[in-house]
């Protein structure tokens, strides 16, 4: 297998083409049809990540308030002190998975007012 790559790196654009055309010619295929499909497959992928509906809060870094970073995450997940505690130190954590557009701008609102840094993921 390398011996081939190595063939094909030392060939001229020209030879390049002749072989892709050989290729085509004996298999029946064309090398421009998995362009198209590339190409095709874009805009769907576009589509679908404008579409998202459910978001996962990521405590990214907590800065310098850490209390009360600790104090808004009890708030937001009503988890104990010492769960709470050990989601902020865990950082980057999940705050929340599956949350709604909404809540999800709500929870990063709330926690980046405490000078924590939140992803929506």
């Amino acid at each position: 297998m390398e011996e081939i790559i190595q063939t094909i790196e030392k060939m001229t654009v020209l030879d390049l083409v002749k072989l892709k055309e050989a290729l085509e010619e004996r298999f029946g295929v064309t090398a421009a049809a998995p362009a198209a499909v590339a190409v095709a497959g874009v805009p769907a992928e576009a589509a679908a990540a404008e579409e998202q509906t459910e978001f996962e809060v990521v405590l990214a870094a907590i800065g310098d308030k850490k209390i009360q970073v600790i104090k808004v995450i009890r708030q937001i997940t009503s988890l104990g002190l010492k769960e709470a505690k050990e989601l902020v130190d865990s950082a980057p954590s999940t705050i929340k998975e599956s949350a709604t557009k909404d809540e999800a701008q709500q929870i990063k609102e709330k926690v980046e007012a405490e000078g924590a840094t939140v992803e929506l993921k």
